[in-house]
């Protein structure tokens, strides 16, 4: 059975730990990276770590991912709520897909509380700060069940 975790993240993650500090911590996406495939590693997952400013490119990840992942974790970013796009190549991927997002968005301003991706997504973890990734790879692999 594929054992392999797409992470996806959206515009402007790449300058996490530089980028509103209060809000999103002092990690930077290296640190994510690192903690992910620790996370991954325990439960016998391989973790295919990405980062995009560009939705069309995050959009062809996923849509490759129909032949080369079992799950997507996805921190969308600001694309959470306005793409339609990503929405629609989300829709097509058969595995589970869990939505992260470091800050509370139910605790910022309105237009970020309806995320296009949480209708698809079979969990969603915000708040928790760069915790969540970890959460959402223990998440995947619970989904996934045991390796064969």
């Amino acid at each position: 059975m594929n054992r392999r975790v797409l992470v996806l993240n959206g515009p402007n993650l790449n300058l996490l730990g530089v980028r509103e500090p209060e809000i999103y911590g002092p990690d930077s996406l290296s640190d994510i990276r690192s903690a992910c495939q620790a996370e991954a590693k325990s439960f016998d997952l391989v973790v295919d770590f990405r980062q995009s400013n560009h939705e069309g490119e995050l959009i062809e990840w996923i849509q490759e991912a129909r032949d080369n992942a079992s799950a997507i974790v996805i921190n969308p970013a600001g694309l959470s709520f306005t793409s339609i796009a990503l929405l629609d190549a989300l829709s097509m991927f058969d595995g589970p897909i869990i939505e992260v997002h470091i800050s509370n968005i139910h605790r910022r301003e309105s237009f970020r509380h309806h995320s296009y991706v949480s209708s698809v997504a079979d969990g969603v973890i915000c708040g928790c700060r760069t915790q969540g990734y970890q959460f959402a790879i223990a998440r995947v692999a619970k989904l996934l069940g045991s390796p064969s």
